[in-house]
């Protein structure tokens, strides 16, 4: 049986968990370094404005940013992280007609982008059933780092978040485990494995550990990833064409985004299909219905 959940709409939308960039100073393009790859078609140091940044700090190539070799960009995802540095955390104050806040605000986002996550994160395992007995845990979790997220941005500036991650992630693990332990049979553990390019189509991985795992290139075609964990795996180009992962657990869209696939890939309702994924095959022109 694929793992049931609870919808973690209402805490997500209360925290602004929704990237919402016309409320973003255009953060992402700027505060965050890139280097030539497949990703990126040229290097950007840290908070330096990509070339396609424009004065509105929309994105002027963003209807064709796959074509134009910034496929890195079509996958990111800030968790609503920069609309909260750009309205609360610097009160609507621009890096541009403000420059004085620039060197700070772009310090503050990637550590806003964490804190983001995490509460994506923690309210994805609250809506796990399964994961009743660290509720009250997971709660107050998700209580301290919205506190943390309202800070001022000398606090956010100061903050460990390895040393939050590190807490928040034991409950993590403790809901995946509560999770996955309804899963009979063997369950694998592929925890920080290097999978690149592994042969796994028509796998079992019900209830598989595979948090953190690199599975870039890798060959996952009609896999059952239900009640996986995915947390942070590296789905990059990896096939999931016809896999199942209507239960998997902590698998975001960017992953997703990152990811090829088709129209027999089974996902649960909250995610979206990717546009670039295949279509579904049609017959030949004049083929027999």
């Amino acid at each position: 049986m694929a793992t049931e959940r609870e919808a973690p709409s209402a805490d997500r939308e209360r925290l602004g968990l929704q990237a919402d960039c016309a409320g973003c100073f255009g953060l992402c393009c700027v505060a965050l370094p890139f280097a030539a790859s497949a990703d990126f078609a040229v290097d950007k140091d840290a908070g330096t404005p990509c070339a396609n940044l424009q004065a509105d700090f929309r994105c002027g190539i963003h209807a064709g940013l796959r074509e134009r070799g910034f496929a890195g960009c079509t996958v990111f995802d800030c968790f609503g992280a920069g609309q909260k540095v750009s309205q609360v955390t610097f009160g609507g104050q621009n890096w541009r007609q403000a420059p004085h806040t620039a060197r700070r605000m772009f310090e503050v986002f990637p550590v806003m982008r964490q804190l983001h996550e995490l509460l994506w994160y923690v309210t994805e395992a609250l809506a796990l059933p399964s994961a009743r007995p660290v509720r009250g845990d997971l709660r107050r979790a998700l209580e301290e780092v919205e506190r943390l997220t309202r800070g001022s941005a000398e606090s956010l500036a100061e903050l460990d978040v390895a040393a939050l991650r590190n807490d928040v992630n034991a409950l993590l693990l403790r809901a995946s485990e509560l999770a996955r332990a309804g899963v009979t049979g063997r369950k694998r553990n592929h925890r920080g494995a290097d999978l690149v390019g592994a042969r796994l189509k028509g796998a079992n991985l019900r209830g598989a550990n595979l948090r953190g795992a690199c599975l870039i290139a890798a060959d996952l075609t009609d896999a059952d990833l239900r009640a996986a964990d995915l947390t942070g795996a590296d789905l990059r180009n990896a096939d999931l064409s016809g896999a199942d992962l209507t239960g998997a657990l902590f698998l975001t869209q960017p992953q997703l985004d990152a990811a090829k696939g088709d129209a027999r890939t089974k996902l649960r309702r909250a995610l979206t299909r990717p546009a670039h994924w295949r279509p579904p095959a049609t017959a030949p022109s004049g083929a027999a219905g």
